[in-house]
């Protein structure tokens, strides 16, 4: 597997937190409110590392919260014994339901137990979570958020990304799935920074919509594109590493896209094929098994971004969207 050396000159700004909860949420947006809960960073460090060795599971959720849990478990283990300082897990990592509505009912808010365990789990493994597609509780009893949440390694939540592309699709030769109808879309566009550099969040339907990804790098200034998904088999085997490269490629940052795979249930197959893509597009790790469960682990090489960007200055040679509207069609 291919590893490269990783310069990362990207400084973590400490937030202001209290101590009052032991898995604490920078900041809960939910619609015309904001929400602050705090830590205690007393202490924190520069964030600033010569090699950052990051890593993406695989795995197949199923309708067992324990059992997922365990499996999510050991994968960080994994990580943190290869020497990853982040770990991405997939969408729906703690629960993939077995019939409609069940991903409502284990819907829990942010500091409820289900996330205390995976905040505790980075404590102890002492390793940055990626948790792609959190069944965070809704404003109402039918409907859930589809969340995106970093956890560092003191067990604290960074900051949190609601899906904003929902999944509505009539899958050709598949189902048909309509995500909307029990999921509120998201509205806010985040990053933050890492160990592993500054991380553009996004969900699994997200990808097709290169937009919120442009969004990401030129004006959040992202290096590294997190993309946790469960791809259906279909959409996957047909379009996941060609848009993955794109979103590389077109932002010249990282994409590390963790996966669900295989069968969940009688009803649900997903692709698998967890990849991390480097600024130029090459695949620079890939799980063997595209059914199996497991890591892969590559190194980020800040370098790499800087010397990408400055062959093929794109982020000098874009047009405002003035010109965009300015000109003829």
């Amino acid at each position: 597997m291919p590893f490269c050396l990783a310069l990362n000159s990207s400084q973590f700004a400490a937030t202001t937190r209290c101590k009052t909860h032991l898995c604490p949420i920078a900041h809960l947006r939910c619609r015309s409110f904001t929400v602050k809960f705090c830590a205690n960073v007393a202490g924190e460090s520069d964030m600033a590392a010569s090699t950052v060795r990051v890593a993406a599971a695989q795995m197949t959720s199923i309708n067992d919260l324990a059992a997922n849990f365990a499996t999510c478990s050991r994968l960080t283990k994994e990580a943190a014994a290869a020497g990853a300082k982040l770990l991405c897990l997939p969408e729906s990592f703690s629960f993939i339901g077995a019939k409609d509505g069940d991903s409502v009912k284990v819907a829990e808010p942010l500091d409820g137990p289900i996330m205390q365990q995976y905040c505790s789990l980075a404590r102890e493994s002492g390793i940055w979570l990626s948790l792609g597609g959190f069944q965070e509780r809704g404003c109402d009893d039918a409907h859930l958020r589809n969340t995106h949440v970093i956890i560092d390694d003191s067990g604290n939540i960074r900051d949190i990304y609601r899906k904003i592309f929902l999944f509505d699709v009539d899958v050709p030769g598949g189902r048909v799935y309509k995500e909307s109808s029990f999921t509120e879309a998201g509205k806010d566009i985040v990053a933050v920074d890492s160990p592993a550099g500054r991380l553009g969040l996004s969900v699994c339907y997200d990808l097709r919509f290169p937009e919120l990804y442009q969004q990401l790098r030129f004006q959040k200034e992202a290096q590294i594109l997190l993309v946790p998904a469960a791809f259906t088999k279909i959409t996957g085997q047909a379009h996941w590493e060609i848009l993955l490269r794109a979103r590389a490629i077109e932002t010249q940052c990282y994409v590390i896209a963790a996966a669900q795979a295989g069968k969940h249930n009688d009803k649900r197959e997903s692709h698998g094929e967890a990849l991390i893509i480097d600024p130029w597009g090459a695949v620079v790790g890939r799980l063997p098994d595209r059914l199996s469960t497991g890591i892969t682990v590559a190194d980020i090489d800040f370098a790499l971004i800087d010397s990408v960007r400055a062959k093929i200055p794109i982020a000098q040679q874009r047009k405002p969207i003035d010109f965009w509207k300015s000109s003829s069609l």
